[in-house]
């Protein structure tokens, strides 16, 4: 069990003795690269003292949860939409469909999802409720944040071996100042997200076509 204390007293359920699956998504605010999402159910009586909200902990303890709560979970499951996808569709709804594959994903369906933030398009055949700041709240949704986050993390990295100049293996996507100065010196990646404000001023961005 990882050391510490838990100061923001996470709820383990909504009603007990119900089988209920949280969901968060990882990556909505980034300029490359998909938004991620998870899914899962925790069993009765989980408890990790260090569980909050993935933005709210270090990485090296992320890494370290992330690991305890693929072992203990009844199940769960990560899914993503693309930058093409996000693109597409706009943000919000890439975000809600992540989440709904990643609900497609568990093994064990759930009989009831909650859902971190206000927003969500109801998923076939199971009742949900939204949760604002529901990470830091309840312990299923604070577990999807923290596999969201690291799956994604994850992929990031991968992505920064072929496109090493945008520093994802720093920024992850986020929209610093190193990522945008790469953006206006080479032009966007296959990865980038078009439809975002990918520059403070606004010009158009030549496509990088070479690595």
């Amino acid at each position: 069990m990882l050391k510490g204390v838990n100061k923001s007293t996470l709820r383990p359920f909504l009603k007990a003795g119900r089988l209920e699956a949280g969901c968060d998504e990882a990556g909505r605010g980034c300029l490359a690269g998909p938004v991620f999402a998870a899914a899962v159910i925790l069993p009765v009586g989980f408890f990790q003292p260090d569980l909050n909200d993935s933005k709210q902990i270090t990485r090296k303890k992320r890494d370290l949860l992330r690991s305890i709560i693929e072992q203990s979970a009844v199940a769960w499951s990560v899914a993503s939409a693309d930058a093409r996808e996000i693109d597409e569709i706009n943000i919000l709804n890439a975000s809600i469909l992540a989440m709904h594959r990643a609900i497609s994903g568990l093994k064990i369906k759930p009989d009831f999802l909650l859902i971190d933030g206000h927003r969500f398009k109801p998923f076939p055949g199971i009742k949900h409720q939204c949760e604002i700041k529901g990470d830091g709240r309840f312990m299923s949704i604070a577990a999807a944040s923290v596999l969201a986050k690291t799956h994604r993390d994850e992929y990031m990295l991968g992505l920064h071996r072929e496109y090493p100049a945008y520093h994802w293996d720093h920024n992850m996507g986020y929209p610093t100042r190193q990522h945008r100065d790469a953006i206006r010196e080479r032009g966007i990646s296959p990865y980038h997200r078009k439809s975002f404000r990918l520059l403070d001023e606004q010009l158009v961005i030549p496509f990088l076509s070479d690595k």
